[in-house]
């Protein structure tokens, strides 16, 4: 299928495009849209977490080789573009990378905003995806430099007078945040139980306060479950194939038990009400696109 189409998404890390998201960019892709993938970081500072990858050559060559992976699972989601955006990972607060000037975080806010304009302006995407500017359960300074770099990009990319050596205006018509439903959660807690007697998600993440009442929209990617798999997979300095949080379940079971990526409605350019004036839940980030595009 072909498609006029275009969508943006913005990471923080290698690996963060497999974890959120990725069945939905694969479902887009496949119908013909394309998809263009903002990397903010190197992922330098991350450690090893699977212990059948702690090899010398992997430690010290930790950026080529997380670059490789991202650039495998990037191919396995369907994205057409990876483009980074050229910062150092920033770490953790406690962490001396975190002190780096060139990092992420560090940059200056209107260097970092520029960068991110620009690719706008030359992608032309109608959809941004993005990180919530309510994030809670991972403070990681580069996802919430995500969010801080989005949300004046969104804006700034479609005004003449903004960023003026950035390329030529273009105004995304919706951006939206990525979000990990607690009804995801405790779903699939419950089939864990069943199938396996046990569980990977302990009261960190049964207790927490649901957000579901913000989930605006929501993506049926059953069917591209496999991608979302395989993409993490990819990645396998950082993600143990045993690894219980990621894979708790067969995957045809973990498909059916919560079978949507959820997102909220974060900006938007269009009127996305019915006839009564009413916001359902879309079932399709274009939605009030579809049609109109150019």
């Amino acid at each position: 299928m072909e498609s006029d189409l275009r969508l943006l998404s913005i990471h923080a890390h290698p690996d963060d495009e497999a974890s959120k998201g990725a069945g939905t960019v694969a479902r887009y892709s496949k119908e013909g849209v394309r998809c263009v993938l903002v990397c903010c970081t190197d992922g330098g500072a991350g450690d090893i977490l699977n212990e059948a990858m702690k090899t010398p050559e992997n430690e010290d060559n930790i950026v080529a080789v997380r670059r490789a992976e991202l650039d495998r699972s990037a191919d396995i989601i369907g994205f057409h573009r990876v483009a980074m955006l050229g910062y150092l990972d920033s770490g953790m607060p406690d962490m001396p990378e975190n002190k780096h000037p060139d990092n992420f975080a560090n940059a200056p806010l209107d260097e970092a905003v520029e960068r991110l304009v620009a690719l706008i302006r030359e992608e032309r995407p109608h959809v941004l995806i993005t990180y919530s500017d309510h994030q809670s359960g991972y403070l990681h300074p580069d996802h919430l430099r995500v969010n801080e770099i989005s949300i004046p990009a969104f804006t700034a990319a479609g005004d003449p007078d903004a960023y003026p050596d950035a390329g030529e205006p273009w105004q995304p018509l919706k951006m939206y945040y990525s979000a990990w439903s607690k009804e995801r959660i405790v779903k699939t807690h419950e089939k864990c139980l069943e199938v396996n007697g046990e569980s990977p998600f302990d009261e960190r993440f049964l207790d927490r306060e649901s957000e579901d009442h913000l989930i605006t929209t929501k993506i049926d990617v059953q069917d591209f479950w496999n991608e979302r798999c395989d993409a993490l997979l990819a990645h396998a300095t950082q993600v143990d194939p045993n690894e219980s949080f990621w894979f708790p379940l067969p995957r045809d079971i973990a498909a059916a038990v919560y079978p949507y990526d959820d997102f909220e409605l974060a900006m938007s350019t269009i009127d996305t009400a019915n006839s009564d004036g009413v916001v359902e839940i879309e079932d399709d980030l274009f939605f009030g696109i579809r049609g109109q595009s150019t």
